[in-house]
């Protein structure tokens, strides 16, 4: 497996997101024998960046990561997040010092680990400015109970403020070829700061893998069904999407998936996607994108794809996204 940098942490360019084997898909959470397998074999190929948060659950992903990772701590980059779950009672994102003191103790205690790698603000806490958070969270550094920190779903502007503070080592927001949104500011900020990036739902929440034609496909439950791009006309459109992604994966050799993940790497260094499964075919999917390199042609071709039909997430998840 390749590695890149995201701020100076070395990681593997593909990595593993574990919130699906806890929560929120279709048949999600509960065959823990079945998820731990998958991380075990991520391990095994290679795949040294693992990410959870402590919302997922809330509290069982990262118990069920801390799991996996028992006796393998050192193989691993452990990436986590706080913020949408308050310590203090406060409504909305929290991420006061006080909820961040509680939750990195709380995390180190589910994951069973002295450190955590990589420590995520989940999402920009609007009461809170964030150079006080980030304030709180060069105190964890400097403690030895987190490594590197980094931001999620943050404006450029709110990146610039919090790197003047401490060093931000890596950037989670979702994008992929039906999510482009972080191309117009943050993606060229990131660059010209030196900060990685790490794509959430590079496979658009599943979409892309090309196995999803109606809601019929989807357990009741699951929240894709609320979702504006998979709801209506929207997912019809949107399928005309999946259609060109598998023509570029049949002239490849290649599935929608792998195709997916491969325009992502042709994107430049510093770029580590986190696709999640909790299947050990899909995980070895994912991981086979290692050795595809698209063509000039096959890249031109899929930054054409017109854009997703519908917003990315419904309004009352928007709403807390930084803009």
């Amino acid at each position: 497996m390749q590695v890149t940098s995201l701020g100076g942490l070395e990681v593997s360019r593909i990595g593993l997101g574990a919130m699906g084997m806890s929560a929120y898909y279709t048949g999600a959470g509960r065959d823990e024998a079945e998820s731990i397998r998958t991380i075990h074999r991520a391990l095994d190929l290679g795949v040294t960046h693992l990410d959870t948060a402590e919302v997922y659950g809330p509290y069982v992903n990262e118990e069920l990561v801390g799991r996996a990772i028992k006796g393998r701590r050192d193989d691993v980059v452990l990436a986590t997040k706080f913020g949408l779950v308050s310590h203090t009672g406060r409504p909305g994102p929290d991420s006061t010092p006080a909820t961040i003191r509680a939750a990195v103790d709380g995390s180190l205690r589910r994951l069973g680990t002295d450190h955590i790698d990589l420590y995520y603000q989940h999402r920009v806490d609007r009461g809170t400015p964030i150079e006080e958070t980030v304030g709180a969270l060069s105190q964890l550094v400097a403690a030895g109970k987190v490594r590197h920190i980094g931001l999620s779903e943050a404006s450029a502007a709110t990146i610039r403020r919090a790197h003047a503070v401490h060093p931000v080592a890596a950037v989670q927001t979702e994008y992929s070829l039906w999510t482009r949104d972080p191309e117009a500011e943050v993606l060229p900020t990131v660059r010209e700061l030196g900060i990685g990036f790490v794509p959430y739902s590079p496979l658009g929440h599943g979409f892309l893998t090309g196995d999803i034609r109606s809601l019929d496909d989807l357990d009741a439950a699951d929240w894709r069904r609320t979702n504006p791009r998979f709801t209506g006309d929207n997912l019809t459109r949107n399928l005309r999407i999946v259609d060109e992604v598998r023509d570029v994966a049949d002239e490849a050799g290649a599935t929608p998936a792998q195709i997916a993940l491969a325009w992502l790497l042709a994107q430049g260094e510093g770029i580590a996607p986190i696709p999640g499964t909790r299947r050990v075919h899909r995980l070895e999917e994912n991981c086979a994108v290692d050795g595809i390199r698209l063509t000039a042609g096959q890249i031109a071709r899929l930054n054409d794809l017109t854009p997703a039909s519908g917003a990315r997430h419904s309004k009352p998840d928007m709403a807390v996204i930084d803009g």
